[in-house]
């Protein structure tokens, strides 16, 4: 079963209070998302950690439920 894009995003928010979350369907089929994360809890972590984050707070949905996730992860600018 396919996992929403408001799902992805409120795990997400739930793991990361003041991420910035921007979720676009990439195949129109509810499995194949991009997602853009911006939040200061990257701060000075690499992005490999950065995207463990965030795949953390899928709590195991990978693989499942969303079947692909491009990520895109940055600290806020200013």
């Amino acid at each position: 079963m396919p996992m929403p894009a408001a799902d992805i995003e409120r795990l997400i928010k739930e793991a990361l209070p003041d991420a910035q979350v921007t979720i676009r369907d990439l195949a129109g089929d509810g499995d194949h998302y991009a997602a853009e994360v911006i939040s200061a809890a990257f701060k000075g972590k690499t992005r490999v950690q950065q995207h463990k984050m965030v795949y953390d707070a899928l709590k195991g949905r990978m693989g499942g439920e969303l079947h692909a996730l491009s990520l895109q992860t940055s600290v806020p600018q200013g």
